[in-house]
């Protein structure tokens, strides 16, 4: 065993191996994988094998996509089988809820270049005649569907890694972790000590604890998994071609073919959770005892379904635990807070994920960026207020829900309230209905008197309308006052802040009392932040973007910070927070409660200050994200309730409107504002979006990603944002609907909803920039049915900015 490498890799599974062949094909070979047993020890040699593409999530979608396609190379690589089965998969509908959600994710698939089909009843019968179609209203239907063979592909994977210079290097259990100075790290086994530059955490089942000796915690559990391999069937047996893939969500089960029987597993409702303390180092290739009173109900409702199981005898059954997250997406890239140790775990669907993973990590380690928006599977998304007692509740959530129709407005119940400002029972007093966001409790909306305080899930416009229309109006009309604890903020100080952010940020540093808005670019020149900087003094600076991407934005900024930089950024989300008051009573309001001048010359649009608001010390920033005459007012937290009294006491005359997300989404429509991880993310560049018109493009600073800004402002984007007015239904834009121009898909929404100012239902979305013109007609497929949709280029509110600056 070598006792220097560029990259240790912990953990033989297939996301081990397929992180390691990817490290080689990228073109790093000084690369080594250890694992305490033999490959595929641990969850991935008990694994179904499934695969498919199908996923709410459009990057984790291609990354699953791009893992399938890669099988057989392979193959051809190592001249090994990985057993693949392509048989097509059919996913059914038994409620119109359900079938919603095949229509959704179809309309996706059309400008991905996936090609789904949805099927009716009989045409399902047709392809799957053991299933029983009653009560089944259509299907989804995905020709890369299939399976294949787990120790056979993971060890294609190692054989491949070895083949360009990788070492294997199996029974070595890694005992200690131990970093370096100079970020480097000494992996201590019970083979001996390697010295790593790098560090990979593919420990899967031991995730964990490979964690804990970084000394950092990772929000994942297993989950005991039971599936059942029959005897041979005489209705399989007799056909002339394997029986395709039937995932049944209202069964909450998946069946495929295996061998001459069938292979059926279940995510059943009273799930086991396992090792909830820690996964016993002893464990590998065992499988758990027989449950099968957790599978009784499942098992009944299979019958029905599939009566051909009613008579099949059972051959096997493999009942073992593998990894999720709290969300059920994998934890991947560099941790937060280390220095080259990264984290490839909780790849829950591994032969559907694993290459996407591999190939995900590598680029980020070898290219310093994925190329493609790894956000939805960034182990960033998650920070340090997650615990063990977050982890468990949600992780079992999720086991339970991961064949449940995914609303896009449904917020889950399971480790709820746990973050919560000062602000949670007062809103709660009001009716506030809550959505979360990082952990943090937000409010989405103020139901009216009499309405529950739940918004029932749909992909249809819900209960949370009338009370989202009257939150508008308040705003638009009157004042409104919203909560602004769902920012992220940063401060950065120091003498050499100002060079610091000229550097990191694209746009223009402002000067002391003002504000700006600016992209922030990786640098290959797509969007890695959208940010407003805020100088309050010429060494003080501050930051407000995405809350949930506060690690994400932090790890940036430490990765960007040279030691000899006097510059000091701290992560102050949770330290500061306040209220933002919108409307065109807003000034008059803030006049009541400060002796400061806020009058419309002293205090302009885009200024920052400090001021005492009743008697807290705030900072006002004359800006709105509603797109109307408003001010964000900042505080710390123990001042926080009386700066509520003050606001709502010295507004109530004015008829000052508490509003939550709901309605802050529809004001932002009305003014074409776009939305962190919707219009503006890692997967577009400033051209594309808009923001190019915020870089400062003169100023004399080397910025980050500029190479790649100026070689697209002088080519020009290929495609642009822009605007629709859409003819809906009962049912609005949420995101990634086709647009469709001509008879053929042309573009794609990224997101969407109802202005209740305008009274018109809204889309962005992306079209050639050749294509885009005042009054284009065009259609958005929403829900399967083609909506006509009018292009817009002026703001359907405050269209010259009037009210907004006045």
């Amino acid at each position: 065993m070598k006792t220097t490498t560029q990259v240790c890799v912990i953990g033989g599974g297939v996301v081990g191996c397929s992180v390691l062949y990817h490290l080689t094909k990228l073109g790093w070979s000084d690369v080594m994988l250890i694992e305490r047993s033999d490959l595929t020890s641990g969850s991935t040699w008990h694994a179904a094998g499934g695969f498919h593409t199908l996923n709410g999530d459009t990057n984790m979608a291609a990354l699953q996509g791009y893992t399938i396609g890669l099988y057989r190379e392979l193959e051809r690589i190592t001249g090994m089988s990985c057993g693949l089965h392509h048989v097509g998969g059919i996913t059914l509908a038994d409620t119109p809820e359900r079938f919603d959600m095949l229509k959704a994710e179809r309309a996706k698939h059309r400008y991905m270049g996936l090609d789904t089909e949805i099927l009716s009843p009989s045409e399902i019968r047709a392809m799957a005649e053991l299933v029983n179609i009653e009560g089944i209203i259509g299907g989804l239907y995905d020709p890369l569907d299939g399976h294949l063979d787990p120790y056979g592909t993971t060890h294609a994977y190692a054989k491949a890694a070895r083949m360009a210079g990788a070492e294997v290097e199996t029974h070595c259990m890694v005992r200690e972790l131990n970093p370096r100075p100079d970020g480097s790290w000494e992996v201590v086994t019970d083979k001996g000590t390697i010295h790593a530059e790098h560090v990979v955490n593919a420990a899967g089942l031991w995730a964990r604890e490979v964690g804990a000796m970084a000394g950092v915690y990772l929000p994942l559990l297993p989950m005991a998994h039971q599936y059942i391999v029959t005897d041979d069937i005489p209705e399989i047996m007799n056909r002339s071609t394997e029986f395709p893939h039937i995932m049944d969500p209202g069964g909450e089960s998946y069946l495929r073919q295996e061998g001459r029987g069938l292979c059926i597993g279940f995510y059943e409702q009273p799930c086991e959770p396992w090792a909830v303390d820690g996964t016993p180092w002893s464990f590998g290739h065992e499988l758990l005892n027989d449950a099968f009173e957790k599978i009784e109900d499942s098992i009944a409702f299979a019958y029905r379904r599939f009566p051909v199981l009613e008579t099949a005898g059972v051959k096997s059954v493999i009942h073992g635990p593998f990894t999720f997250a709290p969300d059920g997406n994998p934890l991947v890239g560099p941790v937060p807070g280390l220095r080259n140790y990264w984290s490839a775990c909780a790849v829950m669907a591994g032969f559907s994920q694993g290459g996407g993973v591999g190939l995900t990590l590598a680029q980020w380690m070898i290219e310093g960026q994925p190329e493609r928006n790894a956000f939805a599977l960034d182990v960033a998304r998650y920070g340090k207020w997650t615990t063990p007692g977050y982890t468990v509740p949600k992780v079992i959530e999720n086991y339970r829900s991961r064949f449940s129709v995914s609303f896009p407005n449904e917020e889950k119940p399971a480790a709820r309230p746990f973050r919560t400002t000062p602000m949670y029972d007062i809103w709660q007093g009001m009716n506030a209905v809550f959505g979360q966001q990082y952990g943090l409790e937000v409010v989405n909306y103020f139901a009216l008197p009499g309405d529950p305080t739940y918004e029932t899930p749909s992909f249809r416009r819900s209960n949370a309308w009338e009370a989202t229309r009257r939150e508008v109006l308040g705003v638009r009309e009157r004042v409104g006052i919203n909560e602004v604890h769902n920012f992220g903020k940063f401060s950065v100080t120091g003498s050499g802040a100002r060079t610091w952010l000229d550097r990191i940020m694209a746009g223009r540093i402002p000067q002391p009392g003002r504000l700006s808005l600016t992209p922030m670019l990786e640098p290959s020149g797509r969007l890695i932040g959208d940010f407003t900087v805020s100088c309050l003094d010429d060494e003080t600076f501050q930051l407000t973007a995405s809350y949930g991407s506060q690690d994400y934005h932090l790890r940036w900024f430490r990765m960007n910070l040279d030691p000899g930089d006097d510059v000091r950024v701290e992560n102050i989300s949770d330290r500061r927070t306040g209220f933002q008051i919108a409307g065109p009573q807003a000034r008059e309001l803030l006049a009541r409660v400060t002796r400061a001048d806020v009058g419309a010359e002293a205090f302009r649009f885009m200024d920052v200050r400090r001021m005492t608001v009743g008697m807290a010390d705030t900072i006002v920033q004359r800006v709105s994200y509603t797109g109307d005459l408003g001010y964000e007012i900042f505080t710390d937290p123990i001042s926080q309730r009386h700066l509520w009294h003050v606001l709502s006491q010295a507004g109530a005359d004015l008829g000052l409107q508490p509003f939550g997300m709901r309605a802050m989404m529809s004001l932002r429509l009305d003014k074409g504002f776009g939305s962190w991880l919707r219009e503006f993310s890692p997967d577009y560049t400033p051209g594309e979006t808009g923001l190019d018109r915020f870089i400062a493009w003169k100023k004399n600073a080397d910025f980050i990603g500029r190479a790649a800004a100026v070689a697209e402002r002088d080519a020009g984007p290929k495609r642009r944002l822009c605007t629709f007015v859409v003819d809906a239904l009962d049912a609005d834009v949420v995101a990634y609907e086709p647009i469709w121009l001509d008879g053929a898909v042309a573009g794609f929404c990224t997101s969407g909803g109802y202005s209740h100012w305008a009274g018109k239902s809204v889309a962005i979305g992306f079209l050639p920039v050749g294509r885009i013109a005042e009054g284009l007609e065009v259609e958005i497929e929403i829900l399967g049915e083609m909506r006509p949709a009018t292009l817009y280029t002026r703001p359907l509110f405050d269209a010259d900015g009037t009210r907004m600056r006045g």
